[in-house]
């Protein structure tokens, strides 16, 4: 039923397994995956490193640290901790970008400092945090603007979800005009411990 309040962890939530489109698809990342995504994180590391506000990806990440954090992130898809999805071209052989899907409860946020910067915003209302990252050579056609699109679709209809935010870092400047311009309003700062910029919390 839409707006339900079982977090996205709870057994009973039925947890979508694709999204498609006739421009892309999304499925949930595997380790197997690793040499594409591989392709795609280093084309846009100049973008990660601020999207992320840290040294990852290094110059000499490769495709087998990457083949394990792929391996952790489907390992926590599995287990309902945290819901990380590939976006790959309607062939499925060339990667995307990325966008995962967190509860409230996930670690790196519960350890964050949180502060509400929109009147009535509750940070005990939000179901879901979602972050996602398009491919460097795909940000010219604004694959990034449909990609939001579709994704927001996707959360308020396959999701079943009552309050779900989108969180990019203040100093990613396209991706905060992004969704700026697609009528999101900042609700929340959030600061992670240990990393210099603020994350700004749309919904």
């Amino acid at each position: 039923m839409k707006g339900e309040r079982l977090s996205l962890g709870d057994p009973e939530r039925s947890i979508p397994g694709e999204l498609k489109t006739g421009e892309f698809s999304l499925r949930p990342i595997l380790a197997t995956d690793a040499a594409r995504d591989f392709e795609a994180v280093m084309e846009t590391r100049v973008d990660l490193r601020v999207w992320e506000q840290s040294s990852w990806p290094a110059d000499d990440f490769t495709v087998e640290a990457n083949r394990q954090d792929l391996a952790d992130l489907e390992r926590r898809h599995v287990d309902r901790r945290a819901f990380t999805y590939t976006v790959l071209d309607p062939g499925g052989t060339e990667c995307l970008g990325c966008v995962y899907i967190f509860p409230t409860t996930a670690t790196f946020l519960t350890k964050a400092a949180v502060t509400s910067v929109l009147e009535g915003a509750q940070w005990a209302e939000i179901d879901a945090v979602v972050y996602f990252w398009v491919r460097e050579s795909r940000i010219s056609s604004d694959m990034d603007v449909r990609l939001l699109a579709a994704i927001r679709s996707w959360m308020d209809e396959d999701w079943s979800l009552a309050r779900s935010v989108f969180v990019t870092n203040e100093q990613f400047e396209r991706q905060v005009q992004l969704l700026e311009l697609a009528g999101l309003q900042v609700n929340f700062e959030l600061r992670e411990p240990g990393k210099p910029g603020n994350y700004l919390v749309y919904g």
